[in-house]
């Protein structure tokens, strides 16, 4: 090699180390402050103001529309769409289009040399043009790929179902999370202004008895146990407080509310108590046809019996079909474009060989499928009986926790009756005012658990919330669509 061949591999080799050397450069904060910009923008992008105050359905609706983790199932579905359509391109033939340009530095020439004597026959002579134009197109179709392809694309339309599968649980989870935590907000918007109200009331109460305590009226060991008695009301509140706030936050992000900005909840004063009056053992057979996670193991099982036949396809010969069209700029040539067809079989002995392996493998996967669906089916009906227990638990929990709340309602009434008569101390009515606040918080909060279990009833059978199709997907029409289907199965 020559002193400027060495001197071009050299710099070859170099630059190929230098590729190599590959390095990126941090994130600049900039670019994730813009990033961030932007997803709030987009978060909240084109979403129907919320007027007026917000009613279940309502907040049901909007997480159905806006919440992110919908969002994110409605697009799976979407890619599962595209994916299949996909797939059903790999049924066609193989067409390769080629062209191009072919040169060489010299002339491709060749000579003949005998095979007896072993002397040159014939003189270097060529038939090749050093430069020329090559075009090819090709088509070639294996029988055995179509029929792979085939049932490749059908696993493909089974797994778009089981995203719409995943896509219903989705909205089941949201609804009933949405349900949870509107009703505990629905009790913080009660509760939330008589609790700062009384915690005023005893912050006043506090200072008057300091007052009193720094003129030395009374006795100072009474006045520092009323002053202890009202912390500790100040902080019972205070927790109470801060677990009732938490749960218009919660509601917010499940409707994908901007958290910056306040809105109201439609109170109802009518604590209703819905009644079960259902057949359980339709509802078993409903929740065992209908719930998303065991039409999704159907669908898997479908797709695993696939599996087993494609390992069987694998194991036939394959009958492969070819065409194609060539032109060669090659003045030699006597044609310098043609077309040739073929057909030939072909038969991977190897998968032959692995093929029982592979059916056994595809058969063990179905019997995993069927043996997971049956123990999903004994706990969906574990679910469906245990949220009927948790229901009439809940039920009664309200109960008496109704009679609760309008005795302390009483007793409050009556001691700020005898507090205006001068026959009470303010403690005492401001101890018999809180234990009232602690009752109707637990009267919200079991009111809200029991709505809560009533409605798992029906999420344990799989029943969809929505219909299959709506007329437009305005936040309403969700919303009463949702109160229809609630309206039903109440009926």
């Amino acid at each position: 090699m020559n002193k400027k061949h060495k001197l071009f591999a050299a710099s070859l080799l170099a630059l190929a180390m230098g590729g190599c050397a590959v390095k990126t450069d941090p994130i600049e904060r900039s670019a994730s402050e813009a990033r961030a910009r932007a997803d709030l923008a987009q978060i909240y992008k084109d979403q129907e103001p919320l007027n007026g105050p917000l009613t279940l359905h309502q907040a049901m609706a909007r997480a159905v529309k806006y919440n992110l983790e919908a969002r994110l199932k409605v697009m799976e579905e979407a890619l599962g769409q595209r994916q299949l359509d996909l797939a059903q391109f790999d049924m066609l033939p193989r067409m390769a289009l080629s062209a191009g340009y072919a040169g060489r530095n010299n002339v491709s020439a060749s000579s003949s040399q005998s095979i007896r004597t072993g002397t040159q026959s014939l003189e270097p002579s060529t038939s090749q043009d050093r430069d020329r134009d090559v075009a090819d197109l090709t088509m070639v179709w294996n029988v055995l790929d179509f029929g792979v392809s085939y049932l490749g694309a059908k696993q493909q339309s089974d797994q778009r179902y089981i995203l719409q599968e995943r896509k219903r649980k989705v909205i089941h989870t949201i609804t009933q999370d949405v349900r949870s935590a509107y009703w505990r907000a629905v009790a913080a918007e009660r509760l939330l202004s008589q609790i700062d109200k009384l915690m005023g009331r005893i912050e006043q109460a506090r200072i008057n008895s300091q007052l009193m305590s720094a003129q030395r009226i009374g006795d100072p060991v009474q006045a520092l146990s009323y002053q202890r008695a009202l912390i500790e009301a100040t902080r019972q509140l205070q927790e109470q407080r801060r677990a009732l706030t938490l749960a218009k936050t919660e509601l917010a992000a499940l409707i994908n509310q901007p958290m910056d900005k306040p809105y109201t909840l439609a109170l109802d004063g009518n604590y209703a108590v819905p009644e079960l009056h259902v057949d359980f053992a339709k509802l078993e057979q409903q929740a065992l046809a209908s719930r998303p996670e065991l039409r999704e193991q159907d669908y898997q099982s479908r797709i695993s019996a696939t599996e087993t036949r494609k390992a069987m396809l694998r194991m036939l010969p394959g009958l492969e079909f070819s065409a194609g069209g060539h032109y060669d700029s090659n003045s030699f040539l006597t044609n310098q474009s043609w077309a040739d067809y073929g057909l030939k079989v072909t038969w991977n002995l190897f998968n032959v060989m692995s093929a029982p392996t592979a059916i056994k493998v595809a058969k063990a996967g179905e019997n995993v499928a069927d043996a997971r669906r049956q123990a999903m089916s004994v706990a969906v009906m574990a679910q469906l009986y245990v949220a009927r227990a948790n229901f009439e638990e809940a039920s009664r929990q309200f109960k008496i926790s109704e009679e609760m709340a309008n005795l302390d309602g009483q007793i409050a009434e009556q001691l700020r009756n005898r507090f205006q008569t001068n026959n009470i101390g303010e403690l005492e009515l401001i101890q018999g005012e809180l234990n009232n606040l602690q009752t109707q918080l637990k009267r919200d909060l079991s009111y809200a658990e029991m709505r809560n279990a009533y409605s798992q009833v029906f999420v344990s059978t799989g029943a969809d919330p929505l219909p299959n199709a709506l007329t437009d997907d305005k936040v309403q029409t969700i919303a009463n669509a949702l109160q229809s289907s609630e309206d039903s199965w109440n009926r």
